[in-house]
Formats: C-alpha cells, structure tokens, sequence
C-alpha cells in the first residue's frame, strides 16, 4: 500500500489565538491600526488593481535569482511568470527557519496563502500567486536549531549545537555534524513511512556537504512546495538585498521620523487597552547592519545618517517591524498571510510604513489546523475523548483514573462527601440562646467553616490516591493517553506549534498536503468574502506567536 493510498489523517481548522490585540484584528471590526482588509470580492478586486499599479512591473527580472533554479518548469514558476509584468499580483506568507522544514504550521502558513491566492483569482479574474518568504537572515539560532517529533508515547526534541557565533544569519550558520543522528531519529518517528520522496529531498537538503541553516530549509522547502505552486524566496539572496536595499538606506535616513511615529503608535495602542507586540528599544533604528563577525547588530539613530551613505551594498537588512514594509515595496504583494504575533505587530508596521510614505501592508489571519491520524482518532474514540480534552495537562488521566475506580469506592467516596457536607450544614445550623434570647450560633462560624475546608481537603486527598492506585492499573488506558497526548498537544503546546511535519508527509504523501490545502479553502473563501455560510473554525488554545 502506498502512503497515498492510506487513510488520512483528518484536518481540523482551528483558531489561530492569540492576544486581545490579534484577536480583535482578526475580527470583523480590526483596531484603527490596521490597512482596511476588503470585505468583498469586488473590493479584493479593488486593492488588487491599486497593488497591480503601484508596484514595479520588472519585480520578477529583478528578483528571479533569490527564487532560485529550480523554480523553472515548476507549478510555482507557472504562477508567477503569469503574475510577472503588471499582469497580476501576489499572496505571500513566510517564517524563519526551522530544524528540518520546522513544526507543522510553516507547512500550513504555505497551504492557507495558496488557497487564499486560488480564492483571489477565482474572485478577482487575475493572476495571483503564492510566494512563501524564507526568513534565512533571521539570526535567532535557538529556534531555528530545534524539532519536535513524537515517537510512540514520548516526545523528542531534536537539537543541532551552535555552530556559529550569536546574531550570524542562518544563511551563513553551518549545519552541525549531529544533523544526520538527528535526522535518524526524525526518521524513526516516521515509523513505516512508505512516501519515501519526503526522507530523499529532505536528505537532499539536510545532508548536504557544507550546507547552512538557513540553505538547506530553502531546499527543502522548494522541493516540495514549487510543485504545489508556490514559491520560495530566500531572503538573504543577494537579489533581494539589493532590492531592499533602498528601503533600508530611506529606513535610515529617516530614523527619527521612524522612532516618533513608532512612539505615537504604541501609546495608541496601550491607550486603547492592548499591549505593544515589539517594545521600542530606545535609540536604535529599524535597521540591522552586519559586522566583521558577519553578525547581525542594530544600528544606532545616530549612526544612521553616515551608514546610510556608507553601507555596503547587501550588508542591510530589516528587523521585524520593517519587513514587510521592504517586501511590499519589492513585491505585489496584496496581503500577507500571518500568525498571531505577526498579525499583532502588523499594528506597528502601518507607522513605519506611513513614515516613510511607503504603502501600508496588509496582514490577514492565517489558516491553522490540527492533523488528526487515524490511529489516534481510534483512541479518542475508544476513550471517550475529543483532541481538546486533551488541551490541559493530566485532565483526561485524571477523568480515565477516576473512571477506572471500582464502582464500590466511587459510591462509597460519593457518600462520604455527601455525609460530611450534610453533617456540617447540620452542625453550622445548630443554634443556643444568647443572653438576649436570640439564636445565635453555638460554635463560631469561621470554626465550622474551617472544619468543613480540612475535611474536603482530606476527602480530596483520599480520593486522589484511591485515583493514583486506579491509574497504575490502568496502564493501558494511560499508554492509549500518552500517544494521543504526544501527538495532539505534545509538551501541553499545540501539534502545530511542536511537531515537525516530515513525519506526517512521510506516512501520508502528497495527499496530506492536499487535503489541508482542501480545508484551508474554505478559510480563504471566508476572508474573500466568496463563502459566507462556510463554517466557522472551532475555537482552539491560544497560540503564541506564528
């Protein structure tokens, strides 16, 4: 049987989270903060054309070589030649990178900006393509270093040692030589995997003599996206640092600028009763210049003026907050498909972008999802759970413990409680006359709540070790647990958020990756406003940041 061939895992859409102030603008009614998201087709319509008309129609001669060779002859290439010249635009999405392609959600921020670049052009008439921007002149090695895979009941965390200097690019990180240990053991959280093409590009990419960090993610990556149609850009491409090259000396140049309208916008923010995504560092610029170590450092406002007119070309890049500002003013780009924590900043980058009288980008909540397989599908089943009962942590043990009492104790524990609480509403009514005849109680009130307290606080603890017992017996439930939990909320953080995703393609194929680009659809209709009795995604844990 082929990975194509068996059953899949169900997709479940779920709630991106997220703070007060990434909910309220992934709402229908955003804070003033934000670019004006359509609510129509023909408004998308709209914003599409003026995007179309302010952008340069040699974006893509300009920037093909950050998008690499392998983009030739491919579905992603086929969609951005027809979106090339004026003739169309671009849905975009991005993250830095992560150990082995990272968690699952790099994965479903690439399928929710190709299904929202299908709706668009379905909506709209025009060519619209998906790019997905690799972050690799990200410098923070502590994320892009590690990965998640569950094996069996156990969660394991793969980690590559440094290899570079703090603030070096990822670009320029060397993979360590206990990548391929690693990669052994994501293999085996794979189990019989029959997809073999997941583990051959992903060897390809990670295994390559002196390739970085940041290389061998954009190889994999392109590998298997390009076929789906979207397309990879590496950031750190010396085309798209040279493209971004102008924004950056402008960035500098109007610094101050920069800072003071950064300042008004986050009192703004807190004076509307949400907290500020990126704190202001005092002093410093947007802008990130590279040392002799080829680290990345901020550069200082006063600084700015003679970096800006002495900088090497290629040697600026963008920190958070002006990104997206440099990739709206290198690409035609109508909307960028983010996470919470983006969606939360994007409140920020509007000032900088006003500053600098650049357009204002346009961030849209991403599509999120659980991966619900099979064999842990049969478990909840079996155990009478759903994937959120599993969201707090040792909640559903507790329930199977509790459960697995023997209906004797269970009943006799159940009395008990009801005796004691009988018992003490009796006593605590038990009144005496006081000197002016009045009832009055005969011991203190405070006396019998205090005894009433000490005895639940007993019970309580009698019935967690009747409890404790009955989940030392169970231990076949509690393994059916550890899997499920593993797999759904590994650590008690989210699948998507933990869990790399290669194991899930390697047991799957390239029908996994259908399917959630099938599920994502409906999101994206909802946000072109081309579906509007779609089912609204059921409610998940807040999520972080992506």
């Amino acid at each position: 049987m082929s990975a194509s061939d068996a059953a899949l895992p169900r997709v479940i859409t779920e709630s991106i989270g997220g703070g007060a102030l990434a909910r309220a603008a992934a709402g229908e009614a955003p804070p003033p903060f934000y670019a004006a998201r359509p609510s129509s087709a023909g408004e998308w319509a709209e914003r599409a054309a003026d995007v179309r008309r302010r952008s340069s129609p040699t974006w893509l001669d300009t920037l093909r070589p950050a998008f690499g060779a392998s983009l030739g002859g491919t579905a992603a290439g086929e969609r951005l030649a027809r979106s090339a010249g004026g003739a169309g635009i671009l849905v975009t999405t991005g993250q830095q990178p992560g150990l082995f392609g990272g968690p699952v959600y790099s994965w479903s921020k690439a399928m929710g900006a190709l299904a929202l670049a299908d709706a668009l052009e379905r909506a709209t008439g025009m060519p619209v393509a998906p790019v997905f921007w690799a972050a690799t002149d990200d410098s923070d090695f502590a994320e892009a270093s590690v990965t998640r895979v569950a094996i069996g009941g156990e969660v394991v965390t793969l980690r590559q040692a440094p290899t570079a200097p703090d603030g070096v690019p990822m670009a320029e990180v060397p993979l360590g030589d206990d990548v391929p240990a690693a990669f052994d053991t994501l293999m085996q959280g794979a189990g019989s995997a029959a997809f073999a093409r997941a583990w051959d590009v992903a060897r390809a990419a990670y295994l390559a003599p002196g390739q970085s960090v940041g290389g061998a993610y954009v190889a994999l990556l392109r590998a298997l996206l390009e076929p789906l149609g979207v397309a990879v850009l590496d950031a750190s491409h010396p085309a798209t640092r040279a493209a971004a090259d102008p924004v950056l000396r402008e960035a500098l140049r109007q610094a101050t600028d920069v800072e003071r309208a950064l300042a008004e916008r986050d009192a703004a923010i807190r004076d509307a009763g949400y907290s500020v995504q990126v704190p202001a560092v005092a002093g410093l610029s947007l802008v990130f210049a590279s040392d002799a170590r080829r680290a990345k450092t901020r550069v200082k406002i006063s600084d700015a003026a003679p970096v800006a007119a002495s900088a090497p070309p290629g040697s600026l890049g963008p920190n958070v907050l002006l990104r997206p500002v440099v990739e709206r003013a290198i690409l035609p780009t109508v909307a960028y498909v983010a996470g919470p924590g983006e969606i939360a900043y994007f409140a920020q980058v509007g000032a900088v972008a006003a500053a600098l009288g650049a357009d204002v980008p346009l961030s849209v909540p991403r599509w999120s999802c659980t991966l619900l397989e099979p064999h842990v599908a049969r478990i909840l089943t079996r155990r009478g759970l759903e994937p959120s009962d599993l969201a707090q942590p040792h909640a559903a043990e507790g329930r199977l413990a509790r459960e697995a009492l023997p209906a004797d104790v269970a009943a006799t524990l159940a009395q008990l409680r009801t005796a004691v609480r009988n018992g003490i509403q009796r006593l605590a009514d038990a009144d005496r006359p006081d000197a002016n005849g009045r009832a009055a109680p005969l011991v203190p009130t405070a006396a019998v709540d205090g005894a009433r307290r000490s005895l639940e606080v007993r019970l309580d603890r009698l019935e967690r070790r009747y409890a404790a017992a009955a989940k030392r017996t169970a231990t076949e439930a509690m393994r059916d647990l550890a899997v499920a939990r593993a797999a759904l909320y590994p650590e008690g953080i989210r699948q998507e958020r933990s869990l790399n995703f290669l194991p899930f393609l390697a047991r799957y194929g390239p029908a996994l990756l259908a399917a959630m680009r099938e599920s994502a659809t409906a999101h994206a209709n909802r946000l072109v406003a081309a579906d509007e009795h779609a089912a609204a995604p059921r409610p998940a844990q807040p999520a972080a940041s992506r």
